[in-house]
């Protein structure tokens, strides 16, 4: 592998000048996060690895060992937090991975990287106007009964079973799992400590793209205030699934979908 990697040029030396195109035009009138995500967070995706990403030194030591096909899905998705992180007035600078492979992000920004079959994308905010933030997509496919029995309260498992003859164009499993995901990563930066599918229980609305994870472990104190559940959005759109959670500081921010540009410091 490492002979077929070298005399190509597959990651340009200089990270900090070059940025992939990240989606086609067609791509980005029909994005898959925008509707989900309120206008103090700001975020770029991917549906493909079309050209080479750059890596900074620190991020090419962590997909050193990996498959070619792994480390492009890794520098796309890197190229998305620093599109991302530019639309916030950040200058381009190496994204490490933290003890739970969570991004490592510059002081003051609060973030969450996601990546499936299909699609990469980076959603990022001001510290100072969001607590934390957690993104996940997955593909629009069934989850085996396994996977399923492992990641689902019984509760929960009713539910999806319910909404699945409601809409059945929605894996309701799936997108179960991929809002736990969300919540982990919501999560995590404000207690440092794991939270396991079971302490989580998840809701969806019959009447929305809303859902609540109501906490069943003490939550933690955001700006003075005890987190009891979390709130998130979904949708379901290409043959993908997402969802995303942002913990305002404050307490209300802006509904998703209305995009503006955020406030710089």
């Amino acid at each position: 592998m490492a002979a077929a990697r070298a005399g190509a040029q597959r990651y340009p030396a200089d990270p900090a000048r070059a940025f992939v195109s990240v989606c086609t035009a067609s791509e980005a009138a029909t994005g898959l996060i925008e509707s989900i995500l309120p206008a103090e967070v700001a975020f770029a995706e991917a549906f493909h690895d079309a050209a080479p990403a750059p890596l900074f030194p620190v991020e090419e030591a962590l997909v050193a060992r990996a498959v070619d096909r792994r480390r492009a899905e890794f520098a796309t998705a890197r190229a998305c937090a620093r599109r991302a992180l530019a639309e916030l007035g950040v200058a381009p600078g190496a994204i490490g991975r933290g003890k739970r492979g969570e991004p490592k992000w510059p002081a003051g920004i609060v973030g969450s990287i996601t990546h499936c079959d299909g699609y990469r994308a980076a959603a990022v905010a001001l510290g100072n106007a969001v607590a934390s933030a957690g993104i996940d997509a997955e593909p629009n496919g069934s989850l085996s009964r396994r996977v399923l029995e492992a990641i689902a309260l019984p509760a929960e498992r009713d539910r999806v079973a319910i909404l699945a003859t409601v809409s059945p164009t929605v894996h309701w499993d799936r997108l179960l799992f991929c809002a736990k995901e969300a919540v982990f990563k919501a999560w995590f930066p404000l207690t440092g400590c794991d939270l396991g599918f079971a302490d989580a229980n998840i809701a969806f609305s019959a009447d929305d793209t809303a859902f609540t994870a109501r906490l069943l472990v003490p939550g933690p104190q955001v700006c003075g205030r005890l987190l009891s559940s979390f709130t998130g959005r979904w949708v379901c759109a290409g043959g993908l699934l997402a969802a995303a959670i942002v913990v305002p500081r404050r307490d209300t921010h802006t509904p998703p979908g209305s995009r503006q540009q955020p406030e710089r410091p």
